[in-house]
């Protein structure tokens, strides 16, 4: 026997011994450390979650209306995730799903594309990783189920497509762009959104509330979907349920809005745009007039009965996903900005609407009474001869006349006596600004709270606003001083913002006490000026959502009306103010006694010219009715629309109409009140 013997039977033992300790070593970690991951991550295999998407509820106006229901539809989804994973990375796959839905393949891949890094339009805003709808049929539709069931039943030839039923919004009016910025639009959950909380229960192939009271009460519409847990072997055949939760359906949504109000408010809005367009421009050539809102509120709760924006657009067109195109052309300035909501998100110049609250501030501050005689010259001497509107001079006014015949240069020596005694130009240590203050009480410079998202805040422009604001754009200010491309006037302006651009001179506050300068107030937030003036100095919350029903109709939630505060004026003040802005629709020398003229019902209201630089002005018309017990208020604005008289307050009056059933129309809310029940 060989001495190498031994020595090669010892290696080889220690070899063996060796792989089972390696062996050993293995399985303790398999089953000890690892074991209980291990034993989960087998239960996972043997179990498939089934999600049963929750209906989402249903939208109502105030008389029960369906402003917004679910219909059922086929839907058409393509995982592209799934698609990559085939050899040719799903060619073939929508080759021939193109075939059976009559759909071009490469439109179908650029479908399921995801939006970014300069992917061909159209593409998907949602998740990458969730099914992308690609066609959508009506479940009525016996070609459409053709279709469907061709994909259904040849399921090995289209691996990472899905046919099944799905509920999809539909819009009852005859005008799908009816109230469509207040009820909204669903789009598709994005994946960063997949991980915030208020998310947390929502699948990734969830269509979520974008705007309007569709994102506002979003988690209450929405519900819960349904998920059944099957249990199924290791070739995926189903051997069984582990647990199924049934979908709970979304709640019913009531809104404040008046379906018939709104209709009305729309048509009224549109027919004053297209006839400001075919008129001529009081200062020359033709009225462009390229957008408006209006907006009804309840006087004594903040309710909104309508809230209307033009250009409008069609919800439905979000309905699957919506193209790069079209999206860009509903956000284009040129196109009008058809998405943006006015009536809460735009800024505008106020214009004499606002001496409303500058009567009342110069009131409570001493200077005068709605009886005391002022002179309204053609123009004012102390700020340079500042102009009345188109230079005209009245005569000797009161304060109320003042109102009644829109005089700007009273309202200049008002907000010119109170800056001087500020200090002027070396203000006091706390000077007390009182049509700013005034402004600041009526809830103006910040959002009123309504129940819609998006909201602008609007801009009151308050001493340490001007600091802020000139701090950040000084150098811009000393170069456009120098800017050869400028003219004259422009210059001159910005040499002024320059040196002095954080000061609060004479000439800003005149402005200020009529509307103009830097002010700006969305068409919503003048309504609930109006509104506080009505109801005696209450300022109130808007709301447009007013209940909240379960699926079985029982009131899971009312929405109340809420106090913001209350304004500082005497009562008595206040009854002063209304009855000089029922003079404006009713006296001789009223800016809007022509367009009131024989309506059969007392409007109390305010007209508005606002000028724009480089821009036509803008008309305001904003109101309650009836004027000795208001109900309702009625605000009115046409962008570049001319005057407030001509343009915004037949507009309004229209809306009166309407709502009374005046001029031989029907009423559509007799009494200008809502239904009290739900």
């Amino acid at each position: 026997m060989s001495d190498r013997s031994p020595l090669r039977l010892f290696v080889l033992q220690v070899l063996v011994l060796s792989l089972l300790a390696t062996l050993l070593g293995r399985l303790w970690y398999l089953q000890v450390l690892d074991g209980e991951d291990y034993a989960e991550a087998a239960s996972a295999n043997r179990v498939r979650e089934v999600v049963t998407p929750a209906p989402r509820g249903e939208i109502f106006d105030a008389a029960g209306a369906q402003l917004v229901r679910n219909r059922t539809a086929l839907v058409v989804s393509v995982n592209r995730a799934l698609l990559q994973r085939e050899p040719d990375r799903g060619k073939a796959v929508l080759a021939r799903l193109g075939t059976v839905l009559g759909a071009k393949p490469e439109l179908l891949a650029r479908q399921i594309t995801p939006c970014g890094g300069g992917a061909a339009d159209p593409c998907w805003r949602g998740s990458p990783y969730q099914p992308v709808p690609v066609q959508e049929y009506d479940a009525r539709d016996p070609e459409a189920l053709r279709k469907v069931l061709a994909v259904q039943e040849h399921r090995e030839d289209f691996p990472g497509v899905t046919a099944e039923f799905a509920a999809v919004r539909e819009y009852p009016s005859s005008d799908r762009r009816r109230a469509a910025h207040v009820l909204g639009y669903l789009g598709p959950i994005s994946q960063p959104e997949t991980s915030l909380p208020q998310y947390a229960d929502v699948q990734p192939t969830a269509l979520i509330g974008r705007a309007g009271v569709e994102a506002t009460y979003e988690r209450e519409l929405r519900g819960r979907d349904g998920v059944q847990e099957l249990l199924v072997d290791h070739v995926g055949t189903v051997t069984g349920t582990q647990s199924e939760t049934a979908a709970r359906p979304g709640d019913k949504l009531v809104l404040s809005l008046h379906a018939g109000v709104q209709a009305v408010a729309e048509q009224a809005l549109e027919r004053a745009i297209l006839t400001a367009r075919s008129r001529p421009y009081y200062r020359g050539g033709a009225t462009v007039a390229d957008s408006g809102s209006l907006v009804v509120m309840e006087a004594k709760t903040g309710r909104v009965v309508a809230l209307a924006s033009y250009p409008s657009y069609d919800p439905t067109s979000f309905t699957g996903g919506i193209s790069s195109k079209e999206y860009a052309a509903l956000t284009d300035e040129a196109n009008g900005q058809a998405l943006l909501f006015r009536a809460t998100q735009g800024g505008y110049a106020p214009a004499s609407t606002f001496k409303a609250v500058s009567a009342l501030a110069t009131v409570a501050n001493g200077q005068t009474t709605f009886d005391t005689v002022t002179d309204c010259p053609g123009a004012y001497a102390p700020l340079g001869g500042k102009k009345n509107f188109e230079g005209r001079s009245q005569g000797a006014l009161t304060l109320r006349a003042a109102i009644v015949k829109s005089c700007d240069t009273n309202f200049y020596k008002f907000a010119y006596d109170a800056w001087l005694r500020d200090g002027g130009n070396r203000p006091v240590a706390k000077p007390k600004d009182p049509m700013i203050t005034m402004a600041t009480r009526f809830g103006l410079g910040t959002r009123t709270g309504i129940d819609l998202p998006g909201e602008s805040r609007g801009l009151i422009p308050t001493r340490d606003w001007r600091k802020q604001y000139w701090n950040g754009l000084k150098d811009d200010f000393c170069k456009g001083a120098q800017n050869p491309a400028f003219d004259d006037l422009r210059r001159r302006r910005n040499a002024e913002a320059c040196v002095d651009g954080d000061k609060f001179n004479g000439g800003q506050a005149a402005n200020f006490a009529i509307g103009q300068g830097e002010t700006l107030l969305t068409p919503l937030q003048l309504a609930s000026v109006y509104a506080t003036i009505a109801n005696g100095g209450k300022v109130l919350r808007p709301t447009v959502g007013r209940a909240l029903l379960s699926p079985d109709g029982r009131t899971v939630r009312e929405i109340a009306p809420t106090l913001r505060g209350k304004v500082p004026v005497d009562p008595a003040v206040l009854a002063q103010l209304r009855d000089a802005l029922r003079g404006v629709t009713s006296e001789p020398g009223g800016t809007a006694r022509g367009a009131f003229a024989g309506l059969g019902l007392a409007v109390a209201g305010k007209t508005g010219t606002g000028q724009v630089d480089r821009k036509q002005d803008t008309a305001w018309f904003a109101s309650f009715a009836p004027a000795e017990d208001p109900q309702l208020v009625v605000v009115g604005m046409i962008s570049q629309g001319g005057t407030g008289g001509s343009t915004a307050a037949p507009m309004v009056r229209q809306v009166y109409e309407g709502i009374w059933g005046l001029g031989g129309r029907k009423a559509v809310l007799p009494g200008g009140r809502l239904p009290r029940g739900l």
